[in-house]
């Protein structure tokens, strides 16, 4: 029976790029059953902000909540994928969504980060103007298949704000190359991880 979820996580390998100077995954291998030991067993080290992740709002304004108090319902419920046509190292504006706003959960395809394990500078990003156009239309939780939902060069996250000011929720990293625009089912919770500024998510969506 084949399955109904849509996986749109990258697969975390060491090759996987991760934003400039931060660290990426490596896996120290403790015990290992090849190796004649009864168990195998490892170590993760890498950056919280891998792959398909999840920002926390003390990632970006001092003093905000950190992930493990973010709920639960931002990240699993009805959400809807958006393409849209973006030029790279530009902002997407409301004016770039073609389509109905029909599900709290917006994900934007803007297909301008095409390689998880290549990092480019010159992604698409999102406009304040568009995050308080979908915080209006009743969206609680954005996400987008770049690295961040700012520019790679912004230094004042002018995005990053405007989802603090509507209390949203941001879902970064996302693999949507192989989904098509409608409605889903997304479940992406971030890990419990106290007083961190993101985490990992295993991203898959259900079609409804």
């Amino acid at each position: 029976m084949a399955s109904t979820w849509i996986d749109i996580t990258p697969t975390v390998t060491p090759a996987l790029a991760v934003w400039p100077g931060d660290t990426p995954p490596s896996r120290e291998v403790l015990c290992d059953i090849a190796s004649g030991s009864n168990i195998t067993l490892s170590t993760l080290r890498a950056t919280v902000h891998l792959g398909a992740h999840a920002d926390a709002p003390s990632h970006y304004a001092a003093g905000a909540p950190s992930i493990e108090s973010r709920s639960l319902d931002y990240y699993i419920g009805a959400c809807q994928v958006i393409r849209v046509t973006a030029a790279r190292r530009t902002r997407i504006e409301s004016a770039d969504i073609r389509a109905a706003i029909t599900a709290p959960r917006v994900l934007i395809a803007t297909g301008t980060y095409p390689d998880p394990v290549r990092f480019n500078e010159d992604f698409a990003a999102l406009s304040p103007e568009l995050i308080d156009e979908l915080a209006a239309r009743g969206v609680r939780l954005i996400g987008i298949d770049t690295p961040s939902v700012d520019l790679f060069d912004s230094k004042d996250l002018p995005a990053h704000r405007a989802i603090l000011r509507h209390d949203m929720a941001i879902l970064e990293g996302l693999v949507l190359s192989h989904v098509s625009e409608g409605t889903y089912e997304l479940i992406a919770p971030p890990l419990r991880l106290a007083g961190f500024d993101a985490s990992p998510v295993r991203a898959v969506l259900r079609p409804r």
